[in-house]
C-alpha cells in the first residue's frame, strides 16, 4: 500500500472524507487550519456533500447537530477557545444521543494563550466540558499515522453508541508531516439511522428534543446514558503498554507527550533501567483498570503531561494510593525533549533504588 507525506491537519480531512463524512462545519483558528482548507477543498468536490465556514465556532457546531439530525456523518474541528465555544452544543447532542466528530488540536492556555502545541485541554475533553450528566468518547492519537485510524474509529464508535467523539490531538500533532496509509474506507452505502429526520411520508413524526417539563422523564435519561456509558467503558477502553510488566517506574503519558516520553523510555532501558510506558488511547472511557492491575507489580510511577497535571489526577484515583506517583510537566507550548523527559526518569529511577 502507498504511503502519502501528510501534515496531520490534511490527514485528518482525508481520513474523514475517506470515513464517510458528508458534512463539515467549522470555523479557522490557529493551529487547525489547515484541516479546514482541506476540506473546502476537497469535501466540497463530492457529491451529496456540504462545507460550510460558519459565522462562528457556536454556529459550526450547531450546524453538526442539524447535519446529524438528518442522519449523515458529520464534522467539525477547532482548537482550544474555539472548542469552549462548541461545548453547549455538545451537551446538546449528547442529550439528543445523536454521533459527531468533533476535532480539537489544542494549543495553549488559559484564555487565548498561544498557538503552540499543549495539552491543557484534558480537563474539557475527559470530563464533559459542558453542562448536565453526560460524557464523550476522547480519542488521543501519538502519530500523524494514529490520527488517521482514530478518525475512522471515530465516526464507527460515534453512530454505534450515539454519542459526540473527541478526536484530542495538538498543535504540533497537526502541523507535522509523517508518511500514512489509509487502510480503511467506508460502504459506499451507509445505512441511514433510525432515528433520522428525514420527512414522514408514510410513518409518524419523530421527535428530537432535549428539554422536559418532567423531572422523572429527564431521570430516566440521564440513566439511560449512564447505562450507555458503562457498556462504552467495559467495550471500548483502549491503551499500549511498553515494557511494562516487569517496569519498577511506569511512565503514564499520552499523545505526543507519550511519543517523546517513548524515546526517553527506550533509552533508560538500554541503559539497563527497568522502566515502562501505558499510553492511554482512549482518555474516556481511561483505562483504569490496567493501571490496577500493574499496581500489583509496580510502585512507583511518572505522570508526563505537556499541562500542570489534568491526566495526573485520573491516575491517581485508579491506583488509590497504591503507588508513588511523580508528575513533571511543561504547560504553556514549551516542547520538552526525550532528554528531557530521560533525566527526570535517571534521577527518580535512582533515588527509589
Amino acid at each position: 500500500m502507498t504511503k502519502i507525506l501528510m501534515t496531520g491537519n490534511a490527514a485528518v480531512g482525508d481520513a474523514a472524507i475517506r470515513a464517510g463524512c458528508q458534512c463539515y462545519f467549522g470555523y479557522p483558528i490557529t493551529p487547525q487550519n489547515e484541516l479546514t482548507e482541506y476540506m473546502a477543498t476537497h469535501l466540497s468536490r463530492r457529491k451529496g456533500c456540504s462545507f460550510i465556514q460558519a459565522e462562528s465556532e457556536i454556529s459550526a457546531i450547531n450546524m453538526v447537530y442539524g447535519a446529524s439530525l438528518a442522519g449523515v456523518r458529520t464534522m467539525t474541528s477547532s482548537s482550544s477557545p474555539g472548542i469552549s465555544l462548541k461545548q453547549e452544543g455538545i451537551s446538546y447532542l449528547a442529550a439528543c444521543e445523536l454521533p459527531a466528530v468533533i476535532v480539537n488540536m489544542s494549543r495553549g492556555g488559559p484564555g487565548l494563550g498561544s498557538i503552540s502545541a499543549a495539552q491543557s485541554d484534558y480537563f474539557q475533553a475527559t470530563r464533559g466540558g459542558g453542562h448536565g450528566d453526560y460524557r464523550t468518547i476522547v480519542l488521543a492519537p501519538s502519530s500523524v499515522q494514529e490520527l488517521v485510524d482514530l478518525t475512522h474509529r471515530a465516526f464507527d464508535l460515534s453512530d454505534k453508541y450515539r454519542i459526540p467523539v473527541i478526536i484530542l490531538g495538538d498543535g504540533m500533532l497537526g502541523q507535522m508531516m509523517e508518511p500514512v496509509e489509509f487502510k480503511h474506507e467506508a460502504p459506499k452505502e451507509l445505512p441511514v439511522r433510525s432515528n433520522a429526520l428525514r420527512g414522514a411520508k408514510g410513518r409518524p413524526s419523530r421527535y428530537v428534543k432535549t428539554f422536559t417539563s418532567k423531572p422523572t422523564e429527564l431521570e430516566e435519561i440521564n440513566w439511560s446514558l449512564f447505562r450507555r456509558y458503562q457498556l462504552i467503558k467495559k467495550e471500548e477502553t483502549t491503551f499500549e503498554a511498553l515494557m511494562a510488566d516487569d517496569a519498577e517506574l511506569l511512565v503514564v503519558a499520552f499523545g505526543i507527550a507519550a511519543r517523546i516520553a517513548k524515546g526517553a523510555v527506550n533509552r533508560a532501558r538500554s541503559n539497563g533501567m527497568k522502566i515502562g510506558m501505558l499510553r492511554p488511547i482512549t482518555l474516556w472511557p481511561f483505562p483504569s483498570h490496567k493501571l490496577e492491575e500493574l499496581a500489583k507489580k509496580t510502585r512507583h510511577y511518572l505522570v508526563f503531561e505537556m499541562n500542570m497535571g489534568q491526566m495526573l489526577e485520573d491516575v491517581q484515583l485508579a491506583l488509590g494510593g497504591k503507588g508513588d506517583v511523580s508528575f513533571y510537566g511543561r504547560p504553556g507550548g514549551v516542547i520538552p525533549t526525550p532528554s528531557e523527559v530521560y533525566r527526570v526518569i535517571s534521577r527518580l529511577y535512582y533515588r527509589k533504588a
